[in-house]
């Protein structure tokens, strides 16, 4: 791996990938994708065809500096979620910043329509949270018994509610890992800080779903690269966002 942007330079292990992706102790959301050269976050309803070593060696630093990852239910069930694994110095490295082991799971769904047997509900003492709403809390109480409820809105999940919940929690770090729906929702609520985007050496055609899915923006979105890195002939971007225009 070796940036190109904004200054030249080899990266070498984990631990300097990590230290690429490291911020401060303050309130940031990120996303992070894998595209193809046309746009496309999936294929064959997953995103792991599109990547590669690098991707992945991107993917598991933004995880390792993470205090917690935001995720959509449609990516939990397409994409077979189970629970955060960093190996030991991973998580040295983690103690050693004042953030815990592993980083938080916090899934987001309207209607929390999750099998309370799924994989990602039995990885440890530490339930991942379930941002939902009133109605599905109510109608849902089975899932009590996995996940941690967390209520942020009546009908539809209030999202700076669920940011403001998780900053009480100490979970500042936020790393959102998809899908489409919640990414534009962070995007047009204005909740974004920055985009981490793989574009993968593919072209797939239409017929799959692209970074912000089937609905269009109410108004586009400015953003400023902030830095790229290049690996397993991928193209690694981070963007901030700007204001919109």
């Amino acid at each position: 791996m070796r940036r190109l942007y904004p200054t030249p330079g080899g990266l070498t292990g984990a631990a300097e990938l990590e230290d690429e992706y490291l911020l401060p102790a303050a309130r940031h959301v990120r996303a992070n994708f894998v595209t193809s050269l046309d746009g496309m976050v999936e294929l064959g309803g997953r995103s792991s065809p599109l990547g590669g070593p690098a991707d992945r060696e991107a993917f598991m630093a933004m995880r390792a500096v993470a205090d917690v990852i935001l995720v959509g239910a449609g990516t939990v069930r397409q994409e077979k979620y189970g629970p955060v694994r960093l190996d030991a110095t991973v998580q040295e490295r983690r103690r050693a910043r004042d953030q815990a082991a592993l980083p938080k799971v916090a899934v987001v769904s309207n209607r929390a329509d999750l099998d309370p047997q799924a994989k990602l509900w039995g990885g440890g003492e530490a339930k991942p949270l379930l941002i939902t709403t009133a109605a599905a809390a109510e109608a849902r109480t089975d899932l009590a018994a996995v996940a941690e409820l967390v209520v942020c809105g009546d009908q539809f999940v209030d999202l700076q509610l669920a940011l403001d919940e998780l900053s009480t929690r100490g979970l500042q770090r936020v790393l959102c890992e998809g899908g489409p729906t919640l990414f534009r929702t962070l995007v047009t609520a204005g909740l974004l800080d920055e985009l981490c985007l793989t574009t993968s050496a593919r072209l797939v055609g239409p017929g799959h779903r692209g970074l912000l899915g089937d609905q269009p923006l109410t108004e586009p979105a400015s953003l400023t690269l902030a830095g790229v890195l290049e690996g397993d002939e991928m193209l690694l971007s981070r963007y901030a966002l700007g204001a919109q225009s």
